[in-house]
């Protein structure tokens, strides 16, 4: 048997020695700390919400390179809705008993939100909702980062009716939101001795509009608001723009810079508004820093809208929430958000104790022909949110819901 040379030997012995004492003295890595994501990727919302995706992923990049939270990094799962409201129900169920996330960004539709609602607040967790709603509606479990009715449906409304006139056309998506958002326009009507000459509803899957612009035509209103959520809008502006009706002003509630920037230059209307708490023209410096990043890191035919810098600055007041409270654990962060206040792209974001919405300011923007909205602010100062308009009781306004409850999108 030839001789074994123990110089190879005892090499890959130091070798071996020096590996294992590296890896004893290293750490390993931190576990995540886990948020949950559920917006349509596909579908008749994905036009809408996929840029809310980039948005939480720029607030978690942010986190991250600050060197994390609690000394651990951040990280997204992502749910795809599929614009379906029960299969983001299903998703918050997964993301929150599986993937044991810390809080949910979830949803753009009133019908989605009342979809996932009962599985957080069963699971006594944390969701952060970015959009503008009807109100009606407070959870324990719920922070609204969006506007409250009294911060962009009545202001709105009211503003139209002072500057085109008192005879108003409502159309919307047939789903709660549009539906309950109308009850309060209603009231607003009637209050200031208007008239609704019409309301319509259509499915959001809906292309054919040609019933409501003959409508719209044999009517003549003053102004129409328009409720219409995903892509009916784009449907809807190209049928005006084909019936030649440019002249007749359309105020939306739910037409932000992403989906005026879908909106070919031959179906620009020119007399088109819209009611937001944050416009992405904003010259404010802060913002315009915003938007340079995100441009920078998502491409520069970007557009951002309320909802989007919403998301954004829903995970940093999240994540303010758990540097306060020390731990990942929803309840605990959930008990410390009213004390958080930050700034934002859209300005101070805090949160009223009281009813979980947040304060916003409430601006009016034009539509102009490069995609975005010249705003104008029409609060004098943030607006504290009341989501149950103080004109009617709690018990009224839910007998007055009570047969909108089973309305849901497909």
């Amino acid at each position: 048997m030839p001789a074994i040379n123990p110089r190879p030997v005892l090499l890959l012995l130091i070798v071996a020695l020096l590996a294992g004492a590296y890896l004893i003295g290293r750490s390993p890595p931190a576990e995540p700390i886990r948020i949950g994501v559920i917006h349509a990727l596909s579908g008749v919302m994905a036009d809408s919400e996929r840029g809310l995706v980039d948005a939480l992923q720029l607030a978690v990049d942010d986190i991250n390179a600050a060197g994390g939270l609690l000394g651990r990094p951040v990280e997204i799962v992502l749910a795809d809705s599929r614009s379906d409201w029960t299969h983001a129900a299903l998703a918050a169920g997964r993301l929150i008993g599986d993937d044991k996330v810390s809080a949910l960004f979830a949803c753009w539709t009133s019908s989605c939100r009342q979809a996932v609602r009962p599985v957080v607040e069963g699971q006594r967790h944390l969701m952060f909702y970015p959009l503008q709603y009807e109100g009606m509606e407070i959870s324990p479990n719920i922070v609204y980062m969006g506007s409250a009715p009294n911060q962009q449906i009545i202001p709105g409304a009211r503003w139209a009716m002072d500057r085109f006139g008192r005879r108003v056309y409502l159309l919307g998506s047939d789903y709660l939101f549009p539906r309950a958002a109308n009850l309060l326009i209603r009231d607003l009507v009637s209050a200031g001795e208007g008239n609704v000459v019409a309301e319509r509803y259509l499915p959001m899957t809906a292309s054919d509009f040609s019933a409501v612009i003959e409508e719209i035509r044999r009517q003549a209103p003053d102004v129409v608001l328009n409720t219409l959520n995903g892509e009916g809008n784009r449907h809807f502006f190209a049928a005006l723009a084909a019936a030649g009706l440019g002249s007749i002003p359309v105020v939306s509630f739910s037409v932000a810079e992403p989906e005026l920037r879908l909106l070919p230059t031959e179906h620009f209307h020119p007399e088109h508004y819209a009611v937001w708490g944050y416009f992405q023209s904003l010259d404010s410096a802060a913002n315009q820093q915003f938007v340079s990043r995100f441009r920078q890191r998502f491409g520069p035919e970007r557009v951002l809208s309320d909802p989007l810098v919403s998301s954004y600055e829903a995970v940093h007041l999240w994540a303010a929430a758990v540097r306060e409270a020390g731990t990942a654990d929803p309840q605990q962060v959930n008990r410390g958000l009213g004390r958080i206040n930050l700034a934002g792209p859209s300005g101070i974001v805090a949160v009223d104790v009281a009813t979980r919405h947040r304060w916003r300011r409430v601006y009016v923007g034009k539509a102009g022909l490069d995609g975005q909205f010249a705003a104008t602010e029409i609060s004098e100062a943030p607006v504290r949110p009341a989501p149950f308009p103080p004109y009617r009781s709690r018990s009224e306004w839910a007998e007055r819901l009570r047969p909108l409850t089973g309305i849901t999108a497909p």
